[in-house]
């Protein structure tokens, strides 16, 4: 195939370099039908074209023996130079020891006078120069413009180079991640972001300068190091930290690192790559892990989680997640009134069994899926509540979770009054938890979606309040129905004061928002009588009930129905 230089007619140049007229003419009439040709008289005028002359010169024809300077003080000079180093040389000569000479020196061959074969010529010269394009556009493809590393192919196929010759060696993959790099580029400028990321590249050159091994950059803020195994890596990291603070003054970085270590030599160079993320990705989020390294019991989670993953959507389809249901009770009055339920999934899965939904719930969270688990559950919960009010002409409202991710999705309103539409319910029936971490994320879009979903007639209930997220300024700029009472509260308000104080401090913050408690976590009268003397409304937990599958949940609302006749 025909290069766009060849079919555009564009030729490149070559400058001839001898003392002899007659010898530069030949070479002259032999190339110019193919190239630009140059000419100079001896090395001083050859350095003086080459620097001077504004083509790109693709080859030089140089004599060795000239006047003023001759052949091999002239490469010597070109191999000196950061600009014309990369130009290759073929010398013109017929003395074997000055071929050997100027091949050492750096020459890339040589043709032998005189000049009786033009066709050799010809074919060493163009053969000369496609090496040289060719080994150009694979160093450009070969190492990161900014940083200098290796790129990602690159640096598996060295790594598979380098394991024919060691193979017995033990060997690492460590990768570095930033942790949000995004947020960088955006407050402080791509300026800063390509100094962080030279920063970590020259580190780690640093760190790894006298041990066997290499390093690369991909994925914009990804470093990967394939090295002798070493136990130092909270060092590595600290020293990365310790540069980043230095280079960086004004903006805070968090490093990811992830370790495979003692790469197994059975698996291919992609895989020992994708261990080193996975560790390294698996603690996206977690401020109190810096470091986590792949072994036997990491790739056994790995593997289950991944399970977990694959076999979300033949659950929905099959049934397989289950919608439990737990009563939640009035007890304000003199007997406690069954006043709603929350919804909770269970998984009873084909070939593991039941799931605990601490498994999966936070795996669907940090990927995204959570929003097919929520709605699948709101749809369950939905045509149950339906049926219960049809059965038993009583209405048990439903408490369903609403996501971090959910509040993002446009038709959110649009899919819930659908469901009603479709299940013969108000909007009173069907009420929405929203997590309380929630609401440190997008505080604005969360305040107008909540409106929206309250101005429809939902009620709103912040869950898990107290675990650690919110402020008292937020809780008056974001409009709620009511509090749930994180469960740990309960479980150690009789055990010291301090959680006794906090259950009344959310109790206090209740009554001057207006809106009611649900205190989750229940296990005893003890707990109620406490929590009702407080004046909490609501109360849900082991006391009354565990969560149920709806068909046992039946005897709750036959027990209502028969007080309330």
């Amino acid at each position: 195939m025909q290069s766009y230089i060849e079919k555009g007619g564009l030729k490149r140049h070559i400058l001839i370099v001898d003392d002899e007229l007659i010898n530069r003419e030949i070479l002259g009439n032999l190339l110019s039908e193919d190239y630009e040709v140059h000419y100079a008289e001896n090395g001083i005028q050859a350095l003086q074209v080459l620097r001077e002359s504004e083509c790109i010169f693709s080859l030089i024809l140089l004599d060795l023996l000239m006047p003023v300077m001759d052949g091999f003080q002239l490469i010597e000079k070109l191999k000196a130079d950061e600009k014309l180093r990369t130009i290759p040389v073929i010398v013109m000569t017929s003395e074997a020891d000055a071929e050997v000479k100027s091949i050492k020196l750096g020459a890339a061959d040589f043709i032998t006078k005189p000049y009786d074969m033009p066709e050799v010529i010809l074919a060493r010269c163009e053969r000369t120069i496609e090496l040289q394009e060719d080994k150009t556009i694979i160093l450009a493809a070969e190492k990161d413009h900014l940083t200098g590393l290796y790129t990602k192919d690159f640096f598996a196929e060295y790594i598979r180079q380098i394991e024919k010759y060691t193979p017995g060696k033990k060997m690492d993959i460590m990768v570095v991640n930033i942790d949000h790099f995004h947020l960088i580029n955006e407050l402080y400028g791509r300026r800063e972001g390509d100094k962080a990321l030279k920063c970590i590249a020259d580190t780690l050159s640093r760190i790894y300068a006298d041990i066997e091994g290499i390093r690369c950059r991909t994925e914009a803020d990804y470093f990967y190091v394939y090295s002798e195994s070493r136990s130092d890596y909270d060092n590595i990291l600290k020293t990365l930290l310790d540069e980043l603070a230095k280079c960086l003054t004004s903006a805070h970085i968090r490093l990811r690192m992830g370790v495979y270590s003692d790469a197994d030599k059975a698996l291919t160079v992609e895989n020992w790559l994708d261990r080193a993320k996975t560790a390294c990705d698996r603690i996206r989020g977690d401020h109190s892990r810096h470091i986590a390294y792949y072994n036997k019991d990491f790739y056994e989670r790995s593997k289950y989680q991944e399970k977990l993953i694959h076999d979300i959507d033949d659950a929905i389809a099959n049934r397989d997640l289950i919608v439990f249901y737990q009563p939640k009770y009035g007890i304000q009055g003199d007997v406690p009134v069954l006043r709603s339920a929350e919804a909770l999934i269970r998984w009873k899965h084909p070939e593991l069994g039941m799931i605990s939904p601490g498994d999966f719930i936070p795996l669907f969270e940090s990927n995204g899926l959570i929003q097919k688990l929520d709605r699948y559950v709101w749809k369950e919960a939905a045509r149950q509540i339906g049926e219960w009010k049809k059965n038993y002409s009583l209405s048990v409202p439903v408490s369903v979770n609403v996501s971090r991710m959910d509040i993002y999705y446009p038709r959110l309103r649009d899919n819930f009054h659908e469901l009603l539409d479709e299940n013969g319910l108000e909007t009173s029936e069907l009420m929405l938890e929203i997590t309380e971490s929630a609401y440190a994320d997008n505080a604005e879009q969360l305040v107008n979606v909540i409106e929206a979903l309250r101005n429809d007639g939902f009620v709103i209930e912040m869950d898990d309040f107290g675990s650690g997220y919110s402020s008292l300024n937020m809780l008056t700029t974001i409009p709620i129905d009511a509090l749930k009472m994180d469960m740990k509260f309960i479980r150690n308000m009789q055990k010291d004061e301090k959680s006794m104080k906090l259950v009344e401090l959310v109790m206090d913050i209740a009554k001057f928002l207006q809106v009611p408690v649900i205190a989750e976590g229940v296990e005893t009268e003890e707990q109620l009588h406490i929590l009702k003397n407080m004046g909490c409304d609501i109360i849900q937990g082991y006391y009354f009930s565990k969560p149920v599958p709806a068909e046992d949940f039946k005897t709750f609302i036959e027990k209502e129905l028969s007080r309330q006749n």
